[in-house]
């Protein structure tokens, strides 16, 4: 499973506060970005899928679809604010590399 930060579970609650206390957030892994794969976050009220992995983290439900869980299994997410900006940034075990950005990754 993955876990989520405390600044980044503070975040994600303050989203979804702003927008509809009924909203899940999904997190998944697409092709592209810098180095082939890149992390994607979206928030939805759909009911998850049957192959969805689905936990609750201090009342935030989180989706996570099963072929992205097989690239992020033991991973962190996390949010950082520093003088370059703010941003959800992924620490995960499963990459070899990742870009600069922090949004792409290789397995």
């Amino acid at each position: 499973m993955i876990t989520i930060s405390n600044s980044a579970l503070k975040k994600i609650k303050s989203i979804i506060n702003e927008e509809d206390s009924s909203l899940k957030l999904r997190v998944f892994v697409q092709g592209g970005g810098c180095s082939g794969f890149q992390y994607g976050f979206s928030l939805e009220e759909l009911p998850p899928a049957d192959d969805d992995f689905t936990f609750d983290k201090d009342g935030i439900g989180v989706v996570i679809d099963s072929m992205s869980m097989q690239y992020m299994n033991e991973a962190e997410i996390d949010y950082k604010e520093d003088l370059m900006g703010a941003s959800f940034t992924i620490k995960n075990p499963n990459a070899t590399a990742t870009c600069g950005c922090g949004s792409s990754f290789t397995i």
